[in-house]
This record gives structure tokens, sequence and C-alpha cells, in this order.
């Protein structure tokens, strides 16, 4: 027989409150993962004895404060959380979708070894004539697609990648088994809006506003070796910077 919840008493503030911080509580166990739906008004009543009107004040402010989404034809369900990414931590996509809680994973577009991208090949301070490897990528968190990936690298480092999974590799991971170390990047992040061919890969609209970041990173010897643009989709990713006076 399945135990009633004995916290939600009157000598503990609010009832609402107190149905608000047990839902949060569930949604960072994930005992409700993203995009499931939560029980309805009835059975929350039912299991924490308490009054509709109680359980929709719980509910609007969890709604307000994007954990949760009312549905038309659904009902209410755990909202996807935004990645976060830090400006001062130098971390790949995977790294930032692990450290959520969620499961990453790729979807490889494009691998070619090219000797036409004379601006990227500028950037890593290549010759004109050197041959460097571009990837394209769709990245997804828990199945929903984030970000489309464009990364050139030099040969040397492309002829290690291309020998991985690349819809799993992790590249940081893949480098640095081979003695390949990334000592530091310079990004630089703006608003762009989504092409139709980049919304159908996202699935949002065409137009959508997109965040757009473009990293250079370099190893331990100072050299570019890592020239990366990404698209995020703005609706599920954000950046914190930590800023001290």
């Amino acid at each position: 027989m399945k135990r009633k919840e004995n916290i939600i008493t009157d000598n503990k503030g609010a009832l609402y409150l107190q149905v608000k911080d047990i839902i949060i509580q569930r949604i960072q166990q994930k005992i409700w993962p993203a995009n499931t739906l939560i029980p309805t008004e009835q059975e929350l009543m039912k299991e924490f004895g308490v009054s509709r009107t109680t359980i929709r004040q719980a509910i609007q402010i969890l709604v307000v404060n994007g954990l949760l989404e009312k549905r038309q034809g659904r009902g209410t369900v755990v909202k996807p959380q935004k990645l976060q990414g830090s400006l001062g931590k130098l971390k790949g996509f995977a790294e930032e979708v692990l450290d959520s809680g969620r499961v990453p994973r790729s979807k490889t577009l494009r691998v070619e070894f090219r000797t036409d991208l004379f601006s990227e090949k500028s950037v890593l301070q290549l010759e004109e004539s050197a041959t460097v490897l571009l990837i394209e990528r769709i990245r997804f968190a828990d199945e929903t697609p984030i970000a489309l990936e464009r990364t050139v690298w030099p040969e040397y480092i492309g002829k290690i990648l291309v020998k991985h999974d690349l819809d799993h590799a992790k590249y940081y991971e893949i480098l640095e088994e081979q003695n390949i170390w990334l000592r530091k990047a310079s990004e630089q992040i703006k608003a762009i809006n989504a092409t139709l061919l980049e919304a159908d890969y996202l699935g949002v609209r065409g137009g959508e506003a997109l965040l757009e970041m473009v990293r250079l990173s370099f190893g331990v010897d100072d050299k570019p070796i890592e020239y990366t643009r990404t698209k995020y989709r703005s609706d599920h990713y954000h950046y914190d910077i930590d800023l001290q006076r």
C-alpha cells in the first residue's frame, strides 16, 4: 500500500509552499523527468490531503518560474531546463549536458577533409595549402535537439577523430587520451536568427533567435587546434557569467 506523504502540516508554513517544495524535489530527483506529466490535481489532492486551491497555487508558482508547463489537452508537464554554460570554464557540450543530469548524443551531418576553408585555416594559423577536417553535428540532450555544431580541426587531429564514432565522441576526452591537451580558449557570443535549414534541424521556426558561440581553443604550446561555431536554441541554453568587484 502506498504510504501517504506526512510532511504537509499546518505548522510548517503555507500549505501551497510545502506542496511546491515537494514537487521541486521530485523534479530534481528525476522522479518526474522532463517532458513527463505530473499527477492530476485530483491525484495530488488525495496524496497530500489538501484542497484544489492549494494544489493550483503551488503549480502556478512553478509554471511562472519555468519548472512546469501547462499543455492544452494534456495536462501539466515538467519543462526541460536550459543547459548552462560558464564563460570561466573550458568544457565541451557533452560535459555540460552530463553536468545538468541529462544524456548527450549527436547526429553527424558531415565529415570531410577540406583544403578550401581558407578563412578557418587562417584562424587556425595554418598554411593556405593545409588540409583541415570539418565536422558538422546536431547536438542533443535527452533526445531534444539543442545545438548545431560546426568544428574545424588541423589534419593531424582530424586523423585521430575520424577513427571514432562521431555520434558519441567527446572530442576533448579523445584528445586527452592521445596526450593532446587544451590549455585555454577564446569565445565570442552573439544573437542570430535561424535559417530555414537550421530551424528544421533544431525543431524551431525559421527566423527564431539562436545563440551563436564561436570558440578558438589553444593547446599547451599556445597554438590553435580547434575552431568551432555552435548555434544554440535560446529556449534551451544560456550562459552564466560570474563578476567580481
